[in-house]
């Protein structure tokens, strides 16, 4: 080097009187230059001070809030640090969820004002909320929706392990929001809650098909599966309601109960990036 930083320069990058872009070219020339460096003056217990707290946060980061509460509820920490780096669509599929719920709670309560027949106003609650668990799975993990798939991809927790801690965090947060919205229908119990059964048995059905497909194809076949069989109800038995009738109820249990065993024999086979 032939030339260095002016002691009067050298003096004001220390105390912070130079504007950004003086404080970006003295500090290239820094990077490259011993002696300009040797000249800056500074505080050993303050530089020890200030490294300590950035190597508290670069090595013991702050977990989030979600991990906490986690954490409180006696997940392991490994788990609740886990799902809590949740995809950034996760965000969004919680306030389309709500979002869903709201209208459909409104609607229910639109319909029962409207008319006598207080059971068909809450068909679009019960047609949705199956469906909002299971439109949660097509996002929880994979190549497409999750930032941090490269990196996760190279742990223990990757694969049918992440797939399937993150679908129960999904049905956890979606059976929570639903039940929380169900007292506000205008509907006895009984009724209030038939959506349960059918959520349980897509979100099985989802995971068992994603032994086989990637996730969002399996929950695209079940959600148009899942229309169908509702709008079959008038035309077979001219019975709206006909997919939430005690019959259908024990089907959707019976089917809940023989999946699960199926996806957790074939739990090697779900594969959460590209199509087989």
């Amino acid at each position: 080097m032939t030339w260095h930083l002016p002691a009067d320069l050298v003096e004001r990058y220390a105390r912070g009187r130079l504007d950004p872009a003086q404080v970006m070219s003295v500090e290239s020339h820094l990077a490259g230059c011993p002696r300009c460096r040797a000249a800056v003056p500074y505080e050993e217990g303050w530089l020890a001070a200030s490294w300590e707290r950035i190597e508290d946060l670069v090595d013991m980061p702050r977990p989030r809030a979600a991990a906490r509460v986690l954490r409180r509820l006696g997940v392991p920490e490994h788990v609740a640090t886990f799902l809590a780096a949740t995809p950034a669509l996760a965000r969004g599929w919680l306030v389309a969820v709500t979002g869903v719920l709201a209208f459909a709670v409104a609607a229910a309560h639109l319909g029962a004002h409207g008319g006598p027949d207080k059971a068909n106003a809450l068909l679009p609650f019960l047609v949705a909320a199956p469906i909002l668990p299971v439109a949660g799975i097509a996002m929880a993990y994979g190549r497409h929706v999750d930032p941090a798939y490269e990196l996760q991809a190279a742990t223990p927790m990757a694969g049918w392990r992440a797939l399937l801690l993150r679908t129960l965090a999904v049905l956890c947060c979606a059976v929570g929001l639903t039940g929380a919205a169900t007292p506000l229908l205008p509907a006895p119990p009984g009724l209030a809650v038939a959506w349960l059964l059918p959520s349980l048995a897509l979100t099985a059905a989802a995971l068992a098909l994603s032994t086989r497909f990637a996730p969002p194809f399996s929950v695209a076949v079940l959600a148009a599966a899942w229309f169908g069989a509702v709008a079959a109800g008038p035309l077979l038995a001219d019975d709206r309601l006909l997919a939430f009738s005690p019959g259908a109820q024990a089907l959707y249990g019976a089917a809940a109960l023989a999946l699960v065993p199926l996806v957790y024999l074939r739990r090697g086979r779900l594969d959460p990036g590209d199509p087989r």
